[in-house]
């Protein structure tokens, strides 16, 4: 089976900006962007070093659903381009639901992107975890999220 990524490189600081912006936007669905360097062919680690709130736009449902405005996915992906970065992949909370991606998100989703999911129980953070789109679309590929190690800092 072809894949685009085999593992998310996300640091713990991010992964803790996606858990706090769940529990803050409780019981509604937090929903946005990751940002990363453009992949490399051949590269299957995904790398996130930066992430980027949106706005749920959905005006209905918004315990269980989400929406993104194309023209602010849009702007996002002109603007990091400009930076030589590409939004790589897309994360959203399932409030006291587990991160597990739905049918819907499944009927929604777009080949390519990474997708974090992160599970809100009763306003806080669970589980994280990080799904690829088979690209038929038929179906979803858990990946394993890396924290990478941050370099030590010496004092001469």
């Amino acid at each position: 089976m072809t894949r685009f990524f085999s593992d998310l490189e996300l640091r713990e600081e991010h992964e803790a900006l996606l858990r706090r912006h769940g529990e803050e936007t409780y019981p509604e669905e937090a929903c946005g962007f990751l940002i990363g360097p453009h992949p490399v062919p051949g590269e299957l680690r995904r790398v996130v070093d930066a992430v980027v709130r949106a706005e749920n736009e959905k005006r209905s449902e918004r315990t269980h659903r989400f929406l993104i405005n194309p023209d602010q996915l849009r702007h996002l992906e002109q603007y990091w381009e400009s930076k030589g970065r590409s939004v790589v992949g897309i994360y959203h909370s399932h409030p006291d639901h587990p991160a597990a991606p739905s049918q819907f998100d499944l009927e929604h989703a777009w080949p390519w992107y990474a997708y974090v999911l992160i599970g809100v129980d009763h306003g806080r953070a669970q589980k994280v975890a990080a799904f690829e789109l088979d690209p038929d679309g038929a179906g979803w590929q858990p990946r394993p999220i890396v924290h990478p190690i941050p370099p030590l800092i010496t004092e001469r």
